[in-house]
């Protein structure tokens, strides 16, 4: 019988299980960006295993610049569909189509330590996690972690959405800072923590941050203000940016600027478009604000991702 741990444990390799077949693979290796890939297999034996994800923190003292942080998940009872073009589904077989067909999903997600340099830039290092993500903690580990609801959905949303082009690209991008925030909670504590912010207690109050987050989103090009951001979720702007913060563990400015510089990774070095147009989409008032942001959130210049 297949084994999760199995497939993680060389999820990083470019090989296919040979007790699967491969149906789909989506990825991405974009510069200075995450590097992710998505493998989805028809497991030919029974698949009896639990949802598994593993977190690998590789340090080497010497080679600071090798060092990096990798997100491994495997996960079932999702569904894959060869005809794109189906409007509706009902799962059965057709002369054309031969149904969906139940898959095994294997995630791979690179972090190198450039990458994840921004997110602890003068930050004082207080706990495990900030360490690891500063690459302070002195030795290497391996991590096996259950996928809780949490990292679940962040996953299937990962395979089932309707987003395209550019849209899908900040779609991916928000997700797996998401499945990078969950994972890490798992060095602290296993167990999930109540809220700090009484009023995210609410699943409404919780509700109000998560749609505050897709405006952001919405509004990658259009800049939005906290104030009339929080107007839109019906929430006073301290509840808005302190719940904001505890449940995506950064600020809305800082995930707002992070999502707009790798959205612009994406327009540079996959869509090829000029450093003008990609400023001018992401609604910066000079092509050198934009540069200076670019280089202070990836310590990149724009022109280093033009091929």
């Amino acid at each position: 019988m297949l084994q999760a741990l199995d497939i993680l444990k060389v999820a990083h390799r470019n090989t296919v299980e040979p007790s699967m077949n491969l149906l789909h693979m989506k990825e991405q290796h974009i510069p200075g960006s995450i590097q992710y890939v998505i493998r989805r297999y028809y497991p030919l034996q029974k698949w009896t295993s639990n949802d598994t994800g593993m977190l690998v923190y590789h340090y080497n003292e010497k080679r600071p610049a090798e060092n990096f942080l990798e997100l491994r998940f495997c996960i079932s009872g999702n569904k894959y569909c060869f005809e794109k073009s189906c409007a509706e589904c009902s799962e059965l077989p057709t002369k054309n189509c031969s149904g969906k067909h139940e898959t095994t999903d294997v995630f791979s997600f690179h972090f190198s330590s450039t990458f994840l340099h921004q997110f602890v830039h003068n930050v004082k290092l207080s706990n495990r996690k900030d360490e690891v993500l500063a690459f302070k903690h002195p030795n290497s580990f391996t991590k096996i972690f259950p996928v809780c609801s949490r990292k679940r959905s962040a996953l299937d949303g990962l395979l089932n959405h309707s987003y395209s082009g550019a849209m899908e690209n900040i779609f991916m991008n928000a997700k797996v800072h998401e499945l990078l925030l969950y994972s890490l909670e798992c060095l602290v504590d296993e167990k999930e923590e109540g809220f700090v912010c009484k009023f995210l207690a609410d699943e409404f109050g919780r509700e109000r941050i998560y749609k505050a987050r897709e405006i952001l989103l919405q509004h990658i090009g259009d800049p939005i203000t906290i104030k009339a951001l929080s107007r839109k979720v019906a929430i006073n702007e301290c509840y808005l940016k302190k719940g904001f913060k505890e449940i995506f563990g950064t600020t809305i400015f800082d995930f707002y600027q992070q999502q707009r510089m790798e959205h612009a990774k994406y327009l540079l070095y996959e869509k090829g478009l000029s450093v003008t147009d990609v400023s001018a989409l992401l609604g910066y008032s000079s092509i050198s604000h934009f540069s200076a942001a670019f280089k202070k959130h990836t310590g990149l210049k724009p022109c280093d991702l033009l091929r």
